[in-house]
């Protein structure tokens, strides 16, 4: 009997190799890339080794690779296909209906003895659907998808290592302008000095001169320092990103193959269709379109009023840092506050202006929007032992309403349009404007991968969809979702929407056209949410109100 396998892509763990010639296996225990194949013999064979086996068997049929789909199944496919990823040393038999996984003998007693229907695969094979044609169509489309994510963070990791470039010109430049500002006005006051006044007038110029390269030495050494530590982070966070890109492409191409070569054998079919289902949700959740509804499983409330409040709290943005550490802007007391992961006040700022909304830049540094009357300007904060620690910030010629990040990119909203920002302060474009009224562009998300933007307009109780150049894709109106205040996007796309109204979170489905679920109401204790984060470290939904002393904490799945 012929055996093969899929060759040098690694699947997960799996490594399996692409069809190897029989002969040149037996002779010299050599793996080489069969091109041929005979249906009387069940063996492969090399370029080299078909003639010699022409010549002594002449009436055999043989195939190519150009009919490749007469092959048989590679027997490293089967084996691939029927070992346990979990278990290796055991064959997969059984399917969990409860959990929707394939199980072994060892998952079965380990994991789901308790589970109420654990069926054998064989007898699944005529009443399952395998639907392996759409599979592979869908397999090509989301493989698309994923190169073409892989593109974009590519040019993000170019396109963030320029902002950094650009902004040691810039403020070498604005230096070199201070410079030639304060040498031409001595020169000017020096025009009928006497000598005496001429000396003074040249050491007073060349201290003038040392002190404006000591304060461009300490700034921009600082604000460089920070941008340096911005773009290694997120370029980091990038590469991670475009490494999983790459395993999952890898994966979904073999699947692909895979699909396109197992024939009817029912039982691999059942198999193949299942773990491609699995491959292919791993690639939504990666593409941020993920369609799973969360479900909350426990509610808690926590204070973080301090002793220094004058009023209620009125908690218009949050952010979690990857630690697990919650950033929350009080609007209402003007302050930032860091709660540990028991949501703890442990460290807080005082900002003398309306924080409005705040986003994660890095691990352990945030940007935070801060509007006033006479005051519009981004904020960066760092983390540092449990402290606050205020960095660089750049004026805004607009008002500020909301802010968030993606990949070197911050987005601003005015109240009535979207902006796009490079971390160094320079605005790139308007990428949205609605001036029927105002508040029309509220607050705004990114989706996981960049490529869709979120709007919720307060006035007109509507969340819109964009595309990266901001044109519109989807508007979303439901009469429950009346005076929308809060809104954020997850890890896996999910879109999460405070409406102030019903006192609800809503979460609405990734292309923005229908909610998926009411989360949280009145009930749960909801009460006028104005914003919302989800924290991947504990897989809790966090809620801010206006008004209220406490935020509420949903653990969810």
């Amino acid at each position: 009997m012929a055996t093969s396998s899929q060759s040098s892509v690694e699947l997960g763990s799996h490594e399996v190799k692409d069809y190897i010639c029989n002969a040149c296996e037996d002779k010299t225990n050599v793996e080489k890339s069969a091109d041929f194949y005979c249906k009387q013999c069940e063996r492969f064979y090399c370029g080299n080794c078909i003639d010699p086996h022409g010549n002594a068997l002449a009436k055999h049929t043989t195939f190519g690779r150009v009919e490749i789909d007469k092959w048989p199944v590679s027997k490293k496919v089967v084996d691939f296909l029927q070992t346990c990823d979990v278990h290796k040393a055991h064959t997969i038999d059984k399917f969990c209906n409860l959990h929707e996984q394939l199980c072994c003998p060892k998952c079965v007693s380990d994991q789901h003895s308790q589970c109420s229907k654990v069926t054998p695969i064989n007898e699944l094979t005529n009443t399952q659907p395998t639907d392996l044609q759409g599979l592979s169509v869908e397999l090509e489309t989301v493989l698309g998808e994923i190169k073409n994510l892989q593109i974009s963070q590519e040019a993000s990791v170019k396109s963030l290592q320029g902002t950094y470039k650009e902004h040691g010109a810039l403020m070498i430049e604005q230096m070199r302008g201070n410079l030639n500002t304060y040498i031409d006005k001595c020169g000017n006051s020096s025009v009928g000095t006497s000598g005496k006044s001429e000396q003074y007038l040249k050491e007073e110029m060349c201290r003038s001169v040392v002190s404006i390269v000591n304060e461009f030495d300490n700034i921009t050494a600082k604000e460089l320092n920070e941008m340096k530590d911005e773009v290694i982070s997120i370029k980091g966070s990038v590469t991670s990103s475009i490494h999983k890109c790459i395993s999952l492409h890898n994966d979904l191409s073999q699947f692909h193959e895979i699909v396109q070569k197992i024939g009817d054998h029912k039982q691999l079919c059942l198999i193949a269709s299942i773990k491609c289902k699995h491959i292919i949700q791993q690639a939504l959740t990666l593409l941020g379109k993920s369609g799973k509804a969360l479900n909350v499983q426990s509610i808690t409330k926590h204070n973080v009023r301090i002793l220094f409040d004058s009023d209620e709290c009125w908690i218009t943005g949050i952010c979690v840092l990857t630690d697990g550490q919650v950033l929350i802007a009080d609007w209402e007391n003007e302050r930032f506050k860091l709660l540990n992961q028991q949501y703890k006040v442990v460290s807080h700022w005082d900002v003398n202006a309306r924080p409005v909304d705040i986003c994660l830049i890095t691990p352990s540094e945030v940007a935070a929007a801060v509007d006033t009357f006479n005051k519009h300007e981004v904020q960066f904060i760092t983390v540092n032992q449990g402290k606050l620690v205020p960095g660089r910030k750049f004026q805004l010629q607009h008002r500020c309403t909301g802010i968030s990040h993606h990949y070197g990119d911050l987005f601003v909203t005015s109240g009535q349009e979207l902006y796009k920002y490079t971390l160094n302060g320079k605005q790139l474009c308007r990428l949205y404007q609605d001036r029927s009224s105002d508040y029309t562009v509220y607050k705004c998300a990114v989706s996981p991968t960049g490529d869709r933007l979120y709007i919720i307009s307060l006035q007109q109780d509507k969340l819109l969809t964009l595309a990266r150049d901001g044109t519109l894709l989807a508007t979303y109106t439901d009469p429950a979702l009346g005076s929308p205040r809060g809104l954020h996007v997850t890890p896996a796309g999910q879109v999460l929407v405070c409406v102030c109204w019903s006192h609800t979170v809503q979460q609405v489905g990734w292309e923005g056209k229908s909610k998926l679920a009411t989360l949280a109401t009145k009930e749960h204790g909801v009460s006028w949410p104005v914003s919302v984060c989800y924290s991947s470290s504990s897989s809790s939904i966090i809620v801010g109100q206006a008004e209220d002393d406490n935020i509420l904490v949903f653990k969810v799945e």
